[in-house]
């Protein structure tokens, strides 16, 4: 939804030709002729965009360059260039916008009080403001947990894209979804939305600027048509700025080269077991088309590389299951927003520091969203001459919402609390062979914050693959992923929840040594 109406966005180009290139022609000429009477002396002016004819009647002619006036470029080393207005107008724009297509695509929906969701005006903005009633909403889990935190990317990529940092875009990520949950729909505003979009948001956005930065950079050339398509699919809002401001903002985000792997694979997955108590089991063991994509920036160990900037390391999940019911299957982002690299001789060397993170999680049968902050590092370890591990420890609280997989109109079945978290990842890296996988994530649901005080939910998710390398790039795995719940709530019976699956892919690698990072002064490596 968010994606189609963010296409209808050019309408909002009001906000972008009064900050445009800009570019005015002078209309002073300059008289080069000071010594003639004048009497004795006629000035015409043929003046050009860059330049002006000057003629004199002694017949002599002549041709300066003029001036040229233009908007400054972006620099992002120094921040000349860089906009607040901008994105200050195109995300209260893009709110006016997606109200106008959400009264229209959704005309029935109405809020607790039996009022239109949408047909907001100033009345019901002016209560919202003064007279709050913030609350938990009762929202569908995907509205709530995938699309508010896409809306929010949305603000982040008009903010980066015009030039702030992220800090700078993370206040605009909360302005705006405060903006929408006062003035966007009529129900009331929801502290659940507002940490969706505003801070999950934030962690959604960077990633997506980011990796459409990548895009974009390439191997340093002017990016080209094809390279700008990919950038904009990625990050819409950093596209759209890209085309309406042209030479303004063309500058290209600068990586500082990070090391990276990645890899996209496709494949089938087999739920090989489902089963439930407490709950309906809303779906049957099956066999679906997968397509996964994922990404690790800013490996530690490349000499040179820094992690000054929120992001310099980031690791991004995407999953997607050939299934109209439930076609996202996770969206796991995690990102180092402070902290420094170690290293401890010249086998093992590492980052920590605070991570922020966004999980998305919805095996079949129940569902997992969180967003969070937790301490933790991020290594590489050397354990022979050509067996690396790599892995992540991180434990944290998060504000997260779980439950079962079905939902009746106008009732929340699940549920919000803060919720403490824990993630072990480990990767085995087998010379340029194979690969091992394994991650381990805990979710622990309380019922603070979230209406059920009395309520608790425990969450475990465990993923393991094997890849082979075949041949240069391309690749073959199994895979299997474990999803476990356990519900306790006063009103209803305790629920325990199970999921596997397991999978066939093939694999293109974006590195056919698995990603390994060489350490310096070790060369036999």
């Amino acid at each position: 939804m968010i994606i189609t109406v963010f296409l209808m966005g050019v309408v909002i180009s009001f906000s972008s030709w009064a900050f445009a290139q800009g570019g005015g022609i002078s209309g002073s000429v300059k008289d080069l002729s000071n010594k003639l009477p004048a009497p004795d002396m006629r000035l015409l002016s043929d003046m050009t965009p860059n330049r002006t004819v000057n003629l004199s009647m002694g017949g002599n002619a002549r041709l300066e360059e003029k001036p040229e006036e233009t908007t400054q470029s972006l620099s992002w080393e120094t921040g000349a260039g860089k906009s607040y207005l901008i994105p200050a107008l195109e995300i209260p724009a893009f709110i006016l916008l997606l109200n106008r297509y959400d009264r229209h695509a959704y005309p029935n929906e109405v809020n607790e009080d039996g009022g239109k969701t949408y047909d907001t005006n100033l009345s019901t903005f002016r209560d919202h403001v003064f007279h709050g009633g913030w609350g938990v909403d009762t929202d569908a889990f995907a509205m709530n947990q995938f699309n508010h935190p896409y809306q929010g990317s949305v603000y982040h990529g008009f903010a980066r894209s015009a030039g702030l940092n992220y800090w700078q875009a993370f206040f605009y990520d909360n302005a705006g979804s405060l903006l929408w949950e006062t003035a966007g729909e009529t129900t009331k505003p929801s502290y659940n939305d507002q940490i969706a979009s505003g801070i999950a948001g934030s962690f959604f956005g960077e990633a997506l600027f980011r990796m459409a930065s990548l895009v974009l950079e390439g191997d340093g050339g002017k990016p080209g048509l094809w390279r700008e398509l990919g950038a904009a699919m990625i990050s819409p809002s950093t596209g759209f700025n890209r085309l309406t401001f042209g030479n303004r903002f063309m500058p290209v985000f600068p990586s500082h080269d990070p090391a990276l792997f990645w890899r996209l694979r496709f494949g089938v997955s087999l739920n090989s077991h489902l089963s439930g108590r407490g709950d309906t089991i809303a779906s049957n063991s099956r066999t679906e088309a997968t397509g996964d994509f994922m990404m690790a920036y800013g490996l530690p160990g490349k000499p040179g590389y820094s992690y000054t900037r929120p992001f310099d390391y980031f690791h991004f999940e995407l999953t997607t299951l050939g299934n109209t019911d439930n076609p996202v299957e996770n969206i796991m982002i995690r990102g180092l927003l402070i902290g420094t690299d170690y290293a401890v001789g010249n086998s093992y060397c590492g980052i920590w520091g605070l991570y922020g993170g966004y999980d998305y999680l919805s095996p079949h049968i129940f569902r997992v969203s969180s967003t969070s902050v937790s301490l933790g590092t991020t290594y590489q370890w050397w354990l022979a001459r050509a067996v690396a591990l790599q892995g992540s420890v991180l434990g944290g609280v998060g504000y997260a919402a779980a439950g079962n997989a079905t939902q009746t109109e106008g009732e929340r079945d699940y549920h919000y609390g803060v919720a403490p978290q824990g993630l072990i990842a480990l990767r085995l890296i087998l010379g340029d062979r194979a690969m091992f996988d394994l991650t381990g994530r805990t979710y622990y649901i309380t019922g603070r914050g979230g209406g059920d005080p009395g309520g608790r939910e425990t969450i475990d998710r465990l993923n393991m693959g094997f890849t082979v390398r075949v041949y240069d790039r391309h690749a073959i795995g199994i895979m299997y992923i474990a999803s476990i719940r356990n519900a306790q709530y006063p009103d209803r019976a305790d629920s325990h929840q199970t999921a596997g699956t397991v999978g066939l892919v093939y694999t293109w690698l974006g590195d056919a040594k698995f990603g390994a990072i060489e350490w310096p002064g070790d060369e036999s490596r």
